[in-house]
């Protein structure tokens, strides 16, 4: 049973990431694409919810980093409900039970319009949009939208440039899940109790997710996608010797976690980033089911796994400095905007 359970809860995860985590976090899909480049709608038209597609293009930055916090304040929860209850199936109700609330506030969050126009259901999509003027005091506007959904995930590797940011991107994904599900499946190797380890690498991800909004928004995206995960990798591989580094590994590579969404949904044009993010969201979990296995090296050499994750991460984060720059750079909305010289 716990085997079914568990694998319903893979089931139901990566379904999170790819609708509801990119609604808030800046993904990919119907929800991760903004609404005035789209729809060609005005900016007053959108709602002030912390989602991309309900957002302007000028928030973007913003309204990911903040959702992406409450990620952090749930694994410094899950520390302290671990520590009050030992016993692992009131542990598992106590984490979960929160879950069921979320699935009744939801029904609160509109429907995403990018979608309802792709479906025909013009009308229903035009009234979340009247919402969303009301709301801003935006009386008039006109929904004429550009939607072309004859694509699929080999048109991720058809043209030369879309097919390099796919590589690269799945590189960059996989090496940022291996980096970090690889730490965070071995907590009581940092010197510290497995709880206080769950609570430091929790509080640790607040920081780092502030100091990303301005770096994302000064250096830039690839800069500070390919130096999180460069400066992760070293920490890890400094950790041999010095066992607190965790700390500092953990936060850069949450800082890589944060940046990652946000950067690859700028990268895939309109009428392909869902396939994008579901593409590499597949990098990630791939990255996410070996990361534990390399545990076993260990029987080999004691800091064999430490040099795995060490140098996965500083490949990976090269690779990312393949990828081209998205500061200040307009959303792609078809593989032509992609395609031409720069």
């Amino acid at each position: 049973m716990l085997a079914i359970t568990r694998t319903l809860t893979g089931v139901a995860l990566s379904g999170i990431s790819l609708i509801v985590v990119p609604l808030g976090e800046c993904g990919g899909g119907w929800e991760g694409t903004c609404l005035p480049e789209v729809l060609r709608v005005p900016a007053e038209c959108c709602l002030p919810l912390p989602g991309m597609e309900w957002v302007d293009v000028q928030h973007r930055t913003f309204t990911g980093i903040l959702t992406s916090i409450f990620w952090s304040v749930g694994n410094m929860l899950l520390a302290l409900a671990a520590y009050l209850v030992r016993e692992w199936h009131w542990l598992l109700v106590a984490v979960t039970g929160p879950c069921l609330l979320s699935i009744v506030c939801l029904w609160w969050v509109p429907e995403s319009a990018r979608w309802l126009i792709a479906k025909g259901k013009v009308k229903q999509a035009h009234r979340h949009l009247l919402r969303c003027a009301r709301i801003n005091g935006r009386k008039d506007f006109d929904v004429s939208p550009e939607v072309d959904l004859n694509y699929s995930y080999i048109s991720l590797f058809r043209t030369p440039v879309l097919r390099k940011i796919s590589l690269c991107s799945g590189v960059v994904w996989f090496g940022v899940a291996f980096s970090y599900y690889g730490m965070s499946m071995n907590l009581t190797g940092f010197g510290l109790n497995i709880y206080l380890s769950q609570f430091v690498f929790g509080i640790i991800e607040i920081p780092a997710k502030m100091v990303m909004y301005v770096l994302v928004n000064r250096v830039g995206r690839r800069q500070s996608q390919a130096w999180t995960l460069i400066l992760t990798g070293l920490c890890i591989g400094a950790n041999i010797v010095i066992p607190k580094l965790a700390i500092m590994a953990k936060g850069f590579s949450e800082a890589a976690f944060t940046t990652v969404y946000l950067y690859t949904s700028e990268l895939y044009p309109t009428i392909l980033r869902q396939n994008g993010m579901g593409y590499t969201s597949f990098m990630a979990r791939l990255g996410g089911a070996l990361a534990p296995l390399v545990f076993l090296l260990d029987e080999a050499w004691r800091s064999l796994p430490e040099v795995t994750y060490c140098g996965v991460a500083v490949c990976s984060g090269a690779v990312a400095f393949l990828l081209p720059e998205t500061l200040n750079v307009r959303l792609p909305e078809g593989i032509e905007d992609i395609e031409k010289p720069q």
